[in-house]
């Protein structure tokens, strides 16, 4: 017998003018309260959806049994359908039905929808009303990006940090916990948006207003936001603006032509990730990228936005053959679209959120990233340093007694280290993809490999820049990180291990203590070389200045595992300085060669003296050290 689905009553709708005019123009900054589904406070839900070229579009869903004939109704001229139905409610499923002008039909999930089904189902869902009570206006009012403040950032991927943590909350609790402990000031999460693979670690959005259901709600989402702010810790999340899946059923093709895409595979699709890039030059298309990094911003109360693939955008021949792709208007390769879409963003999230970050992942010797729009730069908050993270693993990952014939390559980074508001990552890209974990790296036997770890930690923590660090490098396993297992946290058990997870938390402990680590990390008066060429011994030496000017640190660097008894170094002045920091001791796993006091480093009264007997590297004081095998060696000192 034929079943007869009745489809419930739906009524007409007309959007304002106004809103109508800030879309077509690409400056509605609350875009997410125009288009998708919106339930309406005298009951039923608003739905709207962006497809100018299509010939009709309806909406199915839980209310009408997935029944066809709820019809959208053109918004005049504006490319926008919507229609209100009365029946719908919040939590239900749907879909648009798309009929393009050649009568293909395809259901597509809604590019707006502010909640979607848990993966591999790809309904969108009707969000609930925002009535979200948050508890971090203490947090909101004081965060600060301004130079001097701090940023030490712990990335992490919600589904592979711990076996069993899979909700937003719980996640929230225990990595809170983690990170106070270590002492970070920020998390970094690679993306939150709905992702139809998870192999691809959220990197291919399918939602980009849907937080992915695999943890959980929105407001859980929301509330582990609140739960890190409660303990002082800042979120960031990974941001992909650049490029987005094939998938039939998403944002690709949605009304039956390139919409959001070029329809030029030479500019519109990314050869090496087999997606579509997005088209910066329309209206319409920015406006979705830039209100949804304000929806980021303001509803889920992000410290910051990590924007993926920057130079796949700002390149035309980016990762192209030859012939391969389309000059720009004056015939370079410059993408004019993409520049004006980063500033534009830089700009809007400046004006609305001007305490958040964000920050450009750009692998490139492009100028200016950081640099304020006026003077000719991007207008981001900070950029990946590449460089850095490149020099540093290459030289580490030499064999210690061929390290003298490289002693450039881990210096050369500081050439341009003001150049930008830097951020130094080890990050996930850097313990993927057969490329091994950290600690496989380095080269020798297994107490050279820990020990290497230990100095390139404490080398990375002195450097000028902010550190940024993949999760599980804490507890340094032997092999990369995989997504679809939990991080192998029984190696604590470990003390090679357990000694790698202490010096991070001193570290931090130390750095937050001694602000002449950071405060200036901006600014080449923050920075002094004590030595930069003794090849011979593979051994470097600079100081560290605040603020102030007050207080001072230096550090000293062994990277072959012989001991330098009797080793001088210069210093600014004469007196006591104290040990901070060695990397070679007992407590994180070290030989103890140098034999500073283990209580004395951890009270601060383990010192070496400094006199004016010999001036040396160009200071008025000097003091004779040890110094240990693969180690790190941190002093400090105020000015007397």
């Amino acid at each position: 017998m034929h079943r007869v689905v009745l489809v419930p009553y739906a009524r007409s709708v007309v959007l304002s003018d106004l809103d109508l005019h800030l879309f077509g123009e690409g400056t509605h900054r609350r875009l997410w309260q125009l288009l998708g589904a919106q339930a309406l406070p005298e009951g039923g839900v608003r739905f709207a959806v962006w497809a100018p070229n299509a010939r009709s579009v309806e909406v199915l869903g839980d209310w009408n049994e997935w029944a066809s004939g709820t019809m959208l109704q053109p918004q005049g001229r504006s490319g926008i359908w919507a229609v209100v139905c009365p029946a719908a409610t919040a939590g239900q499923r749907y879909k648009f039905g798309v009929t393009s002008a050649a009568q293909a039909y395809v259901l597509k999930a809604d590019p707006m929808a502010r909640q979607s089904e848990c993966p591999p189902s790809n309904a969108s869902v009707v969000a609930g009303a925002d009535d979200y009570v948050w508890h971090d206006g203490e947090w909101m009012d004081g965060r600060s990006h301004e130079p001097g403040a701090p940023l030490r950032i712990y990335e992490a991927h919600i589904g592979s940090w711990r076996s069993g943590v899979d909700s937003y909350v719980e996640f929230g609790r225990q990595l809170a916990d983690h990170v106070v402990a270590l002492g970070f000031t920020h998390v970094e999460l690679l993306p939150v948006a709905e992702h139809p693979f998870g192999g691809s670690w959220g990197y291919q959005v399918s939602g980009y207003y849907a937080p992915t259901a695999r943890y959980g709600s929105p407001d859980e989402l929301r509330a582990m936001v609140d739960i890190l702010h409660s303990r002082g810790i800042g979120v960031i999340i990974d941001w992909v603006p650049a490029h987005f899946p094939k998938d039939e059923w998403s944002l690709a093709r949605f009304d039956g032509t390139a919409l959001y895409e070029h329809a030029d595979p030479r500019q519109g699709e990314h050869p090496d990730w087999g997606t579509y890039v997005f088209n910066y030059g329309r209206n319409e298309v920015r406006n979705f990228l830039v209100a949804n990094a304000l929806y980021w911003l303001h509803e889920f109360h992000i410290d910051g936005l990590r924007v993926d693939a920057v130079a796949s955008m700002l390149y035309l021949d980016y990762s192209r053959p030859a012939g391969g792709w389309v000059p720009n208007r004056n015939g370079g390769r410059e993408n004019l679209d993409a520049i004006a879409f980063l500033r534009e963003l830089n700009t809007v999230v400046a004006e609305e959120a001007p305490t958040a970050m964000v920050i450009a992942e750009e692998s490139t010797a492009w100028p200016k990233v950081t640099h304020p729009i006026s003077h000719g730069g991007l207008g981001f908050t900070h950029k990946w340093n590449m460089g850095w993270m490149n020099d540093t693993l290459g030289y580490l990952e030499h064999d210690s007694v061929h390290r003298r014939y490289h002693h450039r390559e881990l210096s050369f980074g500081l050439l341009y280290a003001f150049a930008e508001r830097f951020v130094l990552p080890l990050s996930h890209d850097e313990v993927v993809h057969g490329k091994g974990s950290l600690l496989s790296k380095m080269p020798g036997d297994d107490w050279q490999r820990f020990a290497n770890l230990r100095a390139l930690y404490a080398w990375m923590w002195a450097q000028p820049g902010a550190p940024l660090l993949f999760m599980g490098a804490e507890i340094a396993p032997f092999t990369e990180w995989n997504e679809s297992t939990g991080l192998p946290w029984h190696l604590l058990d470990h003390a090679p291990h357990r000694g790698i997870r202490d010096l991070l938390a001193e570290l931090n402990r130390v750095v937050a203590a001694w602000p002449a680590l950071f405060e200036r990390d901006h600014e080449p008066t923050g920075f002094q070389w004590l030595d930069a060429d003794d090849a011979a011994h593979s051994v470097y030496a600079f100081l560290r200045w605040g603020f102030a000017g007050g207080r001072a640190v230096a550090a000293v660097a062994n990277f072959t595992p012989v001991p330098h008894s009797g080793y001088r170094i210069g210093l600014p002045w004469a007196g006591e300085w104290q040990v901070l920091l060695d990397t070679d001791s007992p407590n994180y796993g070290g030989s103890g060669f140098a034999g500073y006091d283990l209580d004395g480093l951890r009270t601060g009264t383990a010192v070496v003296t400094a006199t004016t007997e010999v001036s040396w590297q160009g200071q008025p004081a000097s003091a004779v050290i040890d110094l240990s095998p693969l180690a790190v060696l941190w002093l400090g000192a105020a000015r007397p």
